[in-house]
């Protein structure tokens, strides 16, 4: 398998490098939001019945407790209660932005990989296509057609690989983009819960 690869030039070794970048990243967001899932799950719910009771001591050791971006967002929500409500509201904003940027993390890198990964490819193509042509010249135009063919493959060999590593870095990218915003919406609905208990306890 390695000798097949090698066979694609130099530019291999960087295309090889960003599946290798993309799989890490893909597999640390998974875990990411799977944990951050078991660390907030319910907490929401938790809190705005916390509220509403009045017991904003508990409310906010849960929210501290979870450790989780719901929890981070419920915690900030609770200490700026006392606030204005336009002061609230951009409190709990500005903490969903953070919340939401800090799940978006290495996402750009994704995206910036699946759109090099095909030039990489194609790169390494026109250099090998260059050096065939090359060949050719030096044996003055007499090569058969096996000899061609053998340098063509090999030229086109890179822009497989590098297809091959941006179609699923874009799909994998997609499928993390929808994530962040199913979390981003829990977030916003939270934040909504927990305004609305606030609105119940001061009526």
């Amino acid at each position: 398998m390695l000798d097949f690869l090698s066979k694609g030039g130099m530019l291999v070794i960087p295309i090889i490098f960003c599946s290798v970048i993309v799989l890490a990243i893909f597999f640390e967001r998974i875990i990411r939001y799977a944990v951050n899932r078991n660390r907030g799950k319910n907490i929401e719910h938790q809190v705005t019945q916390l509220m509403k009771l009045g017991d904003t001591d508990q409310a906010l050791a849960v929210s501290k407790k979870s450790r989780s971006p719901m929890g981070r967002v419920l915690e900030k929500a609770i200490d700026a209660r006392d606030m204005e409500s336009d002061v609230l509201e951009s409190v709990i904003a500005n903490a969903t932005e953070n919340e939401v940027r800090g799940l978006s993390s290495y996402l750009q890198a994704l995206a910036t990989i699946g759109n090099i990964a095909p030039l990489l490819g194609l790169l390494g193509t026109i250099i090998g296509m260059i050096k065939a042509f090359m060949v050719i010249q030096q044996m003055g135009g007499k090569v058969n057609a096996a000899v061609l063919a053998g340098g063509i493959w090999e030229a086109m060999l890179t822009t497989a690989l590098g297809l091959a590593v941006a179609l699923p870095t874009m799909v994998a990218h997609s499928y993390l983009i929808a994530k962040v915003d199913m979390y981003e919406a829990r977030l916003q609905n939270g934040s909504i819960l927990f305004l609305k208990a606030i609105s119940k306890k001061v009526a």
